[in-house]
């Protein structure tokens, strides 16, 4: 793991939780609109280094774990994750499993209308290769290889498109591999099993500086990535505090530790009935 900057975003997390619970720290937002009281349940698929991922001791790291954990400090409520898949995670937020989808996922219109979202990172898609491979350089060199990639996310239905537009271009298009996450998908590229993963580009970056792959093409399909919710009264609160972290610096600071461009966003809540 490459070392980063914590320590500065690490004392401004701390600073600022140790000012919430040295206050009156009642709950932010009512049980009734939790899956248990007191408590904000988060669905994440750790297989997303450095954003999401699992340490050597068996512990969930980074950003948007960091992220999620100071929310939910920061409305009086006990963070709460749950490992899953992400094809299971907006079917799961329907049925109430969880709270709260804080996995990275893309916003889309057509997601804002089953869900209430808050777009707060902006990322777009990458292509890993193996380390060696020198060929790959633009995704017209894409065509006719076989490319891995999570099933039912953002990231497939690109991969689809990039399919689409190189066959468009006259070009053959690519062998697609689902797999039901990225570690699955790189292991698939590590063992020779494909020629490339899909992934988005924080996530090929960090494979690309440890020396495991190399990130072939970034920058393809800029798109927001959001927080996803059911209740519209946990997503207020989320909003709130999201703007919060703006203001004191704090989210700033924990961006920057990781390397990823703070958005242009005022994090409002997009979903039904807004």
């Amino acid at each position: 793991m490459l070392l980063r900057k914590v320590s500065s975003a690490a004392a401004v997390l701390l600073a600022s939780t140790v000012a919430v619970l040295a206050g009156d720290c009642t709950p932010k937002v009512a049980d009734s609109e939790l899956i248990k009281p007191g408590v904000l349940v988060m669905s994440t698929n750790p297989t997303l280094p450095p954003l999401q991922y699992v340490d050597s001791a068996g512990e969930l790291k980074g950003m948007r774990v960091e992220l999620g954990t100071e929310i939910a400090k920061r409305l009086c409520l006990t963070p709460e994750y749950v490992r899953i898949e992400f094809s299971a995670m907006i079917p799961g937020l329907s049925a109430g499993r969880w709270d709260m989808i804080n996995t990275g996922i893309f916003f889309t219109e057509e997601r804002a209308g089953m869900m209430q979202m808050i777009p707060y990172e902006d990322q777009a898609i990458s292509v890993s290769v193996a380390s060696g491979n020198e060929a790959v350089k633009t995704k017209e060199d894409l065509a006719g290889l076989r490319i891995g990639v999570e099933i039912g996310g953002f990231e497939e239905t690109k991969t689809r498109l990039l399919d689409e537009e190189l066959k468009a271009a006259g070009k053959e298009g690519l062998v697609i591999q689902t797999f039901d996450n990225f570690a699955l998908a790189y292991q698939a590229l590590r063992a020779g099993q494909v020629d490339g993963v899909v992934s988005i580009d924080a996530v090929a970056k960090e494979y690309d500086a440890r020396g495991d792959f190399r990130r072939a093409v970034s920058g393809l399909y800029p798109a927001p990535v959001a927080f996803a919710m059911k209740s519209p009264a946990l997503a207020d609160a989320v909003s709130e505090v999201l703007k919060e972290m703006k203001a004191d610096g704090s989210l700033a600071a924990l961006f920057d530790s990781y390397g990823v461009p703070m958005p242009e966003t005022d994090y409002s809540v997009k979903g039904p009935g807004r």
